[in-house]
Formats: C-alpha cells, sequence, structure tokens
C-alpha cells in the first residue's frame, strides 16, 4: 500500500516488511483503529517479497548453514538485494531504522515502542528458517528486536505485534492522549483494574469509591491498585522506578 503525504504535507509514519510471506499483511492491522488509520493515511505499510530477489527458477533465497547444523538459513546476498531495493525507492526512506526481529534481541518495551512512533517510522525483517546470514544483518545495520522469550514459526507475526505498539501512539489513531497516559508502562507501572455497569455482577459489586465522585479518592484508589498489581506480578519495574522524592 504505498504512502501518500497526510492533508498537512507531511510524510505518514511508514512500515516496511521484507517478508516471504507478503500475503500476510496487513492481517489484523487492517482492521479497527489500525485499519482506519491506514485507510486514512496516518500511517502507511508496505510488504516486500523476499522470493522476488531469490536465485534461479525456484528463487532460492536460503543454504543449508555454514559449519553443519539442522535448518536453512536466509542468504546475505538475497537479503541485502531486498533491503537494498526498499531503500532506494519509494518503499523506504534512508532515514528508517532497520529491525531484524529475533529473540535473541532487544525487548520491545513501551519506551521503545514510544521512540519508534515519534520517528519516521520502521524497515522491519521477519525471518525464517534458523534465521538469516550474520553478515548482512551487520553490513545493513540492522538492530534486533525480541518480543518476547520465545521462538514463533517467522518474524511476521512479531512485525505486526511492533506494528501495533507504535501506530495506536500515532497522533490521531486513539484520539484523546488521556487514555494513553493511564496504561501499562506508561508511567512505570501496571493499570489499574478496570470496571463499569452492571453495578453488582454475580454477587460482586463496582468499588464504591469508583461510584463516590471523588476524583482525588478515585485517583490515589487508582495508584495504589497499579501499585499493588506491579509489585506482586511484575516486581522488576517496581525495582527499576526511580523513588520519588
Amino acid at each position: 500500500m504505498p504512502h501518500t503525504p497526510k492533508p498537512d504535507g507531511s510524510q505518514p509514519w511508514q512500515a516496511t516488511v521484507i517478508t516471504l510471506f507478503p500475503e500476510m499483511f496487513p492481517g489484523p492491522l487492517g482492521v479497527s483503529l489500525t485499519g482506519q488509520a491506514l485507510e486514512t493515511g496516518l500511517w502507511s505499510l508496505q510488504s516486500i517479497p523476499l522470493r522476488e530477489f531469490g536465485e534461479g527458477r525456484h528463487r532460492q533465497v536460503d543454504d543449508t548453514p555454514a559449519g553443519g547444523g539442522a535448518g536453512m538459513v536466509l542468504r546475505a546476498d538475497i537479503v541485502a538485494a531486498a533491503v537494498d531495493h526498499a531503500s532506494s525507492s519509494s518503499a523506504g526512506r534512508a532515514d528508517i531504522p532497520r529491525i531484524y526481529l529475533s529473540p535473541r534481541g532487544r525487548p520491545l518495551t513501551q519506551e521503545f515502542a514510544r521512540e519508534l512512533a515519534a520517528g519516521p517510522g520502521a524497515l522491519m525483517l521477519a525471518g525464517r528458517f534458523e534465521g538469516v546470514d550474520e553478515r548482512v544483518r551487520e553490513a545493513r545495520n540492522f538492530q534486533e528486536v525480541s518480543i518476547g522469550d520465545y521462538v514463533l514459526s517467522g518474524g511476521e507475526l512479531a512485525a505486526m505485534v511492533l506494528i501495533d505498539a507504535c501506530v495506536r501512539l500515532l497522533p490521531g489513531v486513539l484520539g484523546g492522549s488521556e487514555s494513553l497516559e493511564h496504561e501499562s508502562f506508561e508511567n512505570g507501572l501496571l493499570e489499574y483494574p478496570q470496571y463499569t455497569r452492571p453495578r453488582q455482577w454475580e454477587g460482586h459489586p463496582i468499588p464504591d469509591v469508583l461510584l463516590s465522585g471523588d476524583h482525588g479518592r478515585i485517583a490515589k484508589w487508582r495508584h495504589h491498585r497499579s501499585t499493588e498489581l506491579t509489585r506482586a506480578r511484575r516486581p522488576d519495574l517496581i525495582a527499576s522506578k526511580p523513588r520519588e522524592k
């Protein structure tokens, strides 16, 4: 999907994915708020078929690991050709960071998503098989990013997670900014519990403080519950949170 300037003349946030399975995109990114934002030009998406840069009649893109071992490895020359095409054509801009989705990469955090969302976009490489030749990762300046300590069949789903985490932070995608400010990780804590009607459900009431109309008490209750949840479920976040003076 080509990228066109926004009404103010600026370029939209651009997601470019090099993949063996371009038909997977936009997938879930094409529905709900991200899909609406894609249609209205708040961000753009380009999937580049790696197979088009393969060799021979069968467009081969991989080969056996040097030194032996199971599986196949994406070739450096094939991947480099796709990256260079993306960077020199309308599919990509030179100032866009390059990301290789990999379990050994830096964790995808809310802070990192904010950094990417504030920039021009991201050029992502979705790996397959046993991964990609290390030489192209180094030569084309890819940073590795992980969405968790587990292994997927390929990097496409990880790329979608990264894109969604960034797109929802773009101005105009979610509407008001207040909802973003109170989400998990935005203030170093997990989000407080949420409630809505009915007031009583299967013997479980909405906490009285939330119905009191006292915004000061409500804010204190929410902060307390956020702190309790974070301490119980993610003590690492509490340990890394700066002490209040």
